[in-house]
């Protein structure tokens, strides 16, 4: 009979120990697989997200964080925001008088070239206009260019695709302001479909609705990044909308002026007159400036009085370095402690199963069974529990992943798969278990290694 068989028939013959201990092993296997899967889904996202396809975000002063959570992953508050016209100083060539021509009002100025114009050459600035809610997501204003320029994807190289209908379009006689697209995430949640309008909450998911509603043209395919959770809208219609006039601001701080109320209310149900230059505002300015301009304009920028520049990437790398990798080291070091307690409790059950076991290990030893047999018998039974034991908690925790789909998806874009590897660090675990057994299993094979034959005989 071989040692293996001799080991299985110990382990039967001790089946509720056996199995108490295999289960504690496999739960703290789990523990360790689910800590690792979810956080590599979160990390993966924050990755993902930080290819924006742009790099700064412009806006007022204040938190580079906040700025960078309400822009890319439409969280937290608004920062307050910065004029229209600022916008138009970043626009490439003589994109500035363009958009005078374009809207009309008060410009200083106005055939002059945009300040930031001959660093903008080839890239692109893109005006987001935010703080509404459509349901429980966030309402972003924005130009038909967010999905024309903008890219996405691990590589930052693959352009938005639409699931059905088409993007929104600047004021035409086919298309009118107020359209919208919206993410995969938000089609789903509302049950919405082309043509079903949209209505935005002003200021917070409970506030007051517009009138005015948005018609969906557009419906995102999955991205896996925050824009699956976004309802786009036309930022020509949004201007539209009651409460959306710019207050007076001072013409060299571009602060707001004190004692300046909002400007006139507007319904925007029948006017289709452009919002003037100095009626608007903008929350956030993307940019992709020309090659290695994006350092020097976001130093230059950052001197100024009443707007930032900040790199998205910079602070979700921050952000992993700060609070998600800690943390999972953290949660994967509590987990690993439970592994090391059902080791602890394989050793407990095995040891005290020796007393029992001396006449047998001592009819074994004068049938011919050597001091090393005996050895390898008692590390046999510890690694098979921790093995077996291992290998259910690795099943265990994998399934667990999709299951928990529902929560983790809607936050992270992710979806996790039966047997998807979200880290490298699951390869030790099959090494790491060999290991735990035989040290769980060291000290009673001592004991039995030691066992006298003729005192049990």
């Amino acid at each position: 009979m071989s040692l293996l068989s001799i080991a299985l028939r110990n382990l039967r013959y001790r089946k509720l120990a056996s199995f108490l201990t295999a289960l504690s092993m496999a739960l703290g296997v789990a523990l360790v697989v689910l800590v690792l899967t979810v956080s590599g889904v979160i990390e993966k996202s924050l990755e993902r997200t930080s290819n924006v396809g742009y790099n700064l975000i412009v806006g007022a002063k204040g938190s580079p964080l906040q700025l960078v959570f309400n822009t890319v992953f439409f969280l937290s508050q608004p920062v307050e925001n910065v004029p229209y016209s600022y916008y138009m100083e970043y626009l490439p060539g003589d994109g500035r008088q363009k958009e005078h021509a374009r809207l009309g009002g008060e410009l200083k100025e106005p055939q002059r070239a945009g300040l930031y114009s001959f660093l903008m050459q080839g890239g692109f600035a893109i005006p987001l206009c935010m703080g509404d809610y459509v349901g429980e997501f966030r309402c972003i204003a924005t130009t038909p260019d967010y999905f024309g320029l903008l890219k996405h994807g691990d590589r930052n190289d693959q352009e938005y695709r639409f699931e059905r209908g088409r993007n929104f379009q600047d004021y035409s006689e086919q298309h009118g302001y107020f359209e919208a697209v919206v993410g995969s995430q938000v089609a789903a949640a509302m049950g919405l479909s082309l043509g079903d309008e949209i209505f935005a909450s002003h200021g917070a998911e409970s506030g007051e609705t517009h009138g005015q509603g948005f018609r969906v043209v557009g419906i995102l395919e999955p991205t896996g990044n925050p824009n699956d959770r976004g309802a786009f809208v036309n930022i020509e219609g949004f201007y539209l909308l009651e409460g959306h006039v710019a207050p007076e601001r001072d013409e060299e701080s571009g602060l707001e002026k004190r004692g300046t109320a909002q400007g006139p209310e507007r319904t925007g149900m029948l006017s289709r007159v452009r919002l003037p230059i100095e009626k608007r505002e903008v929350t956030a300015i993307l940019l992709k400036p020309n090659g290695f301009a994006a350092i020097g304009m976001e130093k230059q920028v950052n001197k100024t009085k009443f707007a930032q520049a900040v790199s998205p990437i910079g602070q979700i790398e921050g952000l992993l370095g700060v609070f998600v990798r800690p943390l999972r080291w953290a949660l994967l070091a509590l987990t690993s402690l439970v592994v090391i307690v059902s080791a602890i409790s394989i050793l407990v059950s095995i040891y005290n199963s020796m007393n029992e076991r001396k006449k047998d290990i001592a009819v074994m030893r004068a049938l011919g069974a050597s001091r090393d047999h005996i050895t390898a018998i008692i590390l046999l039974e510890s690694l098979l529990i921790a093995l077996v034991g291992g290998f259910v908690g690795w099943f265990v925790g994998h399934a667990l992943g999709p299951l928990s789909n529902p929560w983790t998806m809607p936050a992270t874009g992710v979806k996790i798969d039966w047997m998807s590897f979200q880290s490298s660090w699951e390869w030790w675990i099959v090494p790491g278990l060999v290991l735990v057994g035989t040290l769980a299993g060291a000290i009673p094979a001592m004991a039995a290694y030691r066992t006298p034959v003729s005192r049990n005989l």
